[in-house]
C-alpha cells in the first residue's frame, strides 16, 4: 500500500550539531524535570490530604456544626482538584480501525517508523492542527486531525504533520506522561471550576414607587454583597492553582523543547527532510485558511440561492486545498510574503535545525491508490465537520 524506502543521508555531508542544536543543556532538563516531578506529586498529594480530611471532618465531626462545613469546603476543593481521566469530544465525528483501514494503516506505519504508540482512535475537527489527547483511565491515545490543515497540507506534508504530532506525544514529552499530565489537567479544570460566574448579580431598576420596592433593591445588595465575597474566597484557590499551573508549565518547558526537536528529526526521517521543513512553514498559512473557510461559507449561506445554508458544499475542501496552492506559488514568486511566518524564535531555531542536519528521504510515501482509498473513507467525516462549520461558522483569530 506504502511505498518504503531506507532513510537516505547526503553522502559527503557531515553538519555537526552547534552549541545552538537544543535550547537548554541537558542537566537543566533533568533538574527541571525532577522538580516538576516533585511538583506534581504535592498536587496529588495535596489533593488527596483535602478528600481524606474532608472525609474525617464530616464523619468524625458530625455531631458538631463547623467540622461538617468545613469538611465540605474542602471536600469541594478536593473535587475540583481530583483527577480527570479525559474522554472524546462527543461533537467530533470518530473513526476506529474498523471504520477506516486504509487510514489506520498509514497511521500505523507512521508510528511504527518513529517508534511511538500507535494511536486508538482518530478525531476530525474544524481546527488547523493535528495534536494528540488521551482519554479514559487506560490514558488511551486520540489522533485529533484537523480537517482544514489535512486540505491545505500536500499528501508528504501531512505524513510530516502526523509524524510530529505522535512522535511529540511520546513519553519522551515530560507532559504526556501520566503522572505530570493529571497533574496539569487537575490544575486547569480546578482553575476553571473555581473562576466565578460573571452573571451571578442582581441588578434592580425598577420603579421607586413600586410595592416594596426598598425591600427588593435592600434584598439585591445583600445578595451581590455574598456574592462578591464568594468571589474573593473562591479567588484564593483558584489564583492557588493557576499559579501552580505556570510554574508546571515553566518547569516542563525544557524538556518540553527538547522532546519538540526530537520530533522533528522522528519527522524528517519519517516523511523527508523537505517535507518537515515544508510543514513547519507552512503553519503560517493557518490565519490564511480560516478566512478562506469563512468566505466560503459566507458565500454558500448568501449567494447560493440553490443550495441551502447548512447544506455541506461537494467542493469545499477542494477549493481550499486549491486557496492554499495559490498561496505557495505566491510566495514562491516572491509576490506576497506573511509577517507571522515563524516569527517565533523556537520555530526559526527548528526550521534552521531541519535546513542544517543531514537531509533524509522519505521512508513512507503514499501512492494514487492509497489516497484514493483514504479520500474515500473521510468523506463522512468531511462532510460531518463541514455541517458543523456551516452551522457554527468559522472562529477567526
Amino acid at each position: 500500500m506504502f511505498e518504503r524506502h531506507r532513510p537516505f543521508t547526503a553522502e559527503g555531508e557531515h553538519v555537526e550539531r552547534d552549541r545552538h542544536s537544543r535550547p537548554v543543556g541537558a542537566a537543566r532538563i533533568k533538574i527541571t524535570t525532577a522538580a516538576a516531578y516533585a511538583v506534581a506529586g504535592m498536587v496529588h498529594l495535596v489533593t488527596a490530604a483535602l478528600f481524606t480530611g474532608s472525609l474525617l471532618l464530616i464523619v468524625l465531626g458530625f455531631r458538631t456544626v463547623v467540622q461538617p462545613l468545613v469538611g465540605l469546603v474542602l471536600l469541594g476543593l478536593a473535587l475540583a482538584l481530583r483527577p480527570r481521566p479525559g474522554r472524546l469530544n462527543p461533537d467530533l465525528p470518530t473513526l476506529r480501525g474498523a471504520d477506516a483501514p486504509a487510514l489506520f494503516q498509514l497511521l500505523n506505519e507512521i508510528a511504527d517508523t518513529c517508534g511511538v504508540r500507535r494511536p486508538d482512535t482518530v478525531q476530525f475537527s474544524p481546527e488547523f492542527s493535528i495534536t494528540v489527547t488521551h482519554y479514559g483511565f487506560r490514558r488511551k491515545s486520540c489522533l485529533v486531525l484537523g480537517l482544514p490543515l489535512w486540505a491545505a497540507y500536500p499528501p508528504q506534508q501531512r505524513i510530516a504533520a502526523v509524524a510530529h504530532a505522535l512522535a511529540y506525544a511520546a513519553p519522551r514529552n515530560v507532559r504526556s506522561r501520566v503522572f505530570v499530565a493529571m497533574a496539569l489537567e487537575s490544575l486547569t479544570a480546578g482553575s476553571e471550576t473555581m473562576r466565578a460566574n460573571g452573571n451571578a448579580y442582581i441588578s434592580w431598576n425598577a420603579n421607586v414607587y413600586a410595592w416594596r420596592a426598598d425591600d427588593v433593591a435592600g434584598g439585591a445588595r445583600r445578595f451581590n454583597i455574598r456574592a462578591r465575597t464568594s468571589e474573593w474566597l473562591l479567588w484564593i484557590p483558584r489564583a492557588a492553582m493557576a499559579e501552580t499551573a505556570r510554574l508546571l508549565l515553566w518547569l516542563t518547558l525544557p524538556a518540553t523543547q527538547s522532546a519538540q526537536l526530537e520530533a522533528d528529526d522522528a519527522t524528517a526521517r519519517t516523511a523527508s527532510s523537505e517535507a518537515a521543513v515544508a510543514a513547519l512553514n507552512d503553519q503560517h498559512l493557518a490565519r490564511a485558511i480560516y478566512l478562506e473557510a469563512h468566505r466560503l461559507v459566507i458565500e454558500a449561506k448568501t449567494l447560493s440561492r440553490n443550495r441551502s445554508a447548512t447544506t455541506p458544499q461537494p467542493d469545499f475542501w477542494e477549493n481550499v486545498a486549491h486557496h492554499a496552492e495559490r498561496l505557495r506559488e505566491k510566495r514562491g514568486s516572491g509576490q506576497s510574503s506573511s509577517p507571522d511566518a515563524l516569527t517565533n524564535p523556537f520555530d526559526a531555531l527548528r526550521m534552521a535545525r531541519l535546513t542544517n542536519n543531514p537531509q533524509h528521504r522519505a521512508t513512507i510515501i503514499l501512492n494514487q491508490s492509497s489516497l484514493t482509498r483514504i479520500a474515500n473513507e473521510l468523506r463522512l467525516p468531511e462532510q460531518a465537520v463541514l455541517s458543523k462549520v456551516m452551522r457554527d461558522g468559522i472562529a477567526v483569530t
